[in-house]
């Protein structure tokens, strides 16, 4: 069965509480992808991303409440961090994402990272 195009696949979501980003991020990530149908790869990536967001985005937000919109297509997966309250909030939540010995978890998995205004865009193709 192959998805509506008129199906809208996305979600926008905040979290109040930083120590259930994680766990909500990745279940509504994970729901999106499959009705996407994520190849199982691109899935495990997603839900790194998710994981990321989740240790790093509440320390740059006001009082650790995080809002990300997800938007999921046959042809990949976005994660819209934001509006940070910094104007610098993208670059620097970024910067924080990266590990000794791994580098930048955004930029080694996924397609495209960068800063619009006070949001940090990440998009994840699914077939590259």
């Amino acid at each position: 069965m192959s998805p509506d195009a008129s199906t809208v696949n996305e979600a926008t979501l905040t979290v109040r509480r930083p120590e259930l980003l994680g766990p909500v991020l990745g279940r509504v990530v994970g729901m999106l992808a499959a009705r996407a149908q994520c190849p199982i790869d691109r899935l495990d990536d997603a839900l790194l991303l998710t994981d990321a967001v989740a240790a790093h985005a509440p320390g740059h937000t006001a009082e650790g409440q995080v809002t990300v919109h997800v938007h999921a297509e046959p042809a990949g997966l976005s994660l819209r961090i934001g509006p940070l309250p910094d104007p610098s909030g993208g670059d620097a939540l970024v910067e924080a994402a990266s590990l000794p010995g791994v580098g930048n978890v955004f930029e080694r998995v996924a397609s495209d990272v960068r800063t619009e205004g006070s949001e940090l865009l990440l998009r994840l193709a699914f077939r590259e």
